[in-house]
């Protein structure tokens, strides 16, 4: 919004002109969302507290977490507020990539807000149908797909994607029409990964201001067209106003996880985790980015294959357990390990994927 009330305003009062940059406006962006969850963030709490929305606690959960039981959840609405609202406020609102990525966050953060109001308000045990909550995802996914397919930003990368290791101008992986379903089984499996890995205080928001900065690295590499020719990759002119949105993604989180730190006044719920996890991964469809969110997102997906592992083996052997709970922040937990020393222990392993994630720009 300030973009487009303001940025025209240049050629006749200069100050105006930083309107224009990106790293402006991403930086506003971030302080921007930080402020609003901050400030927020106790009358939310308060809010979800009076109205019931309440999280439930699995009885076969570590013993440790019964103490969580009636703490607020559906946080998530904070952090979809200081995003979406920072986003509109700063972002240019006519490049197609931000519309899209607000497409799959708004859709998304509905469908966990429907799934936490019958599972926590309704007391329905499962929430939202498993199987209903998948066609929906799916169903996004392959729009985006379609739309990204059937009208490419750039013809020469409407089925590709880039490989890491390799030089992006050379080497491509085109997948012809099986680009759709590969847009959104990136999408769905995001947005599923974020949600499992939110089990502990802080784990899941911690590890997406990791992802979302790196991200955000990619995005404003990516709309450079100087730093694209230096680094040898491809320009995609819309990318880098998706800065501005990885921007406040990092500022709302680090304001949620104000709130969500051990012990958590609150937790986000399918509201936060499900958009989230969708965001990140439509932003790496459009960076052309999607393998390297497989690293740089490792920590979720190795949280997600640990619950596929599970359940396989669970069934392969009659009632066997692979690991002692899944998903695997579980496993720890019943190993011993304090819940701080867990979600520590992953942040640090998202920086270090972080790092590998980042030096394939210049390792090709």
């Amino acid at each position: 919004m300030l973009y487009h009330l303001l940025a025209p305003l240049a050629p006749h009062f200069a100050l105006f002109n930083v309107f224009r940059y990106i790293t402006f406006r991403a930086t506003y962006a971030a302080l921007t969302a930080l402020v609003v969850s901050l400030l927020l963030g106790p009358w939310v709490i308060r809010l979800l507290r009076e109205s019931s929305y309440r999280e439930s606690i699995r009885s076969e959960g570590p013993e440790s977490h019964r103490s969580k039981a009636g703490t607020p959840t559906m946080g998530g609405v904070l952090i979809l507020t200081a995003v979406i609202g920072s986003t509109l406020l700063w972002a240019d609102l006519t490049n197609r990539s931000v519309l899209l990525v607000l497409l799959v966050t708004v859709v998304l953060g509905g469908v966990g807000f429907l799934d936490d109001y019958l599972k926590n308000v309704r007391r329905l045990p499962d929430g939202l149908i498993a199987r209903y909550k998948l066609v929906a995802q799916i169903l996004l996914g392959l729009v985006v797909g379609a739309t990204l397919y059937f009208w490419p930003e750039l013809p020469e990368l409407r089925d590709a994607t880039t490989v890491p290791f390799f030089k992006a101008r050379t080497v491509l992986l085109h997948l012809s029409l099986l680009y759709i379903p590969f847009v959104t089984f990136v999408i769905t499996g995001s947005s599923n990964a974020v949600n499992l890995t939110d089990g502990l205080d802080g784990l899941a928001i911690g590890l997406v201001a990791i992802a979302a900065t790196g991200m955000g690295v990619f995005a404003y590499l990516t709309g450079h067209a100087r730093f694209a020719d230096y680094l040898g990759i491809y320009y995609v002119p819309s990318a880098g106003e998706l800065t501005v949105f990885c921007s406040a993604l990092v500022g709302a989180s680090l304001g949620f996880l104000y709130y969500n730190c051990h012990p958590a006044d609150v937790f986000m719920g399918d509201t936060g985790s499900l958009p989230i996890g969708g965001a990140l991964g439509v932003m790496a469809v459009l960076l052309k980015r999607e393998l390297i969110w497989a690293v740089m997102g490792g920590v979720f997906f190795v949280e997600t294959l640990s619950v596929i592992i599970q359940v396989w083996y669970f069934r392969r052997t009659g009632g066997k357990r692979y690991f002692l709970m899944a998903p695997i922040h579980h496993h720890f937990e019943k190993l011993g390990w304090a819940e701080n020393r867990v979600v520590v222990r992953f942040w640090l392993a998202g920086v270090l994927l972080l790092l590998v994630a980042l030096s394939t720009l210049k390792v090709q």
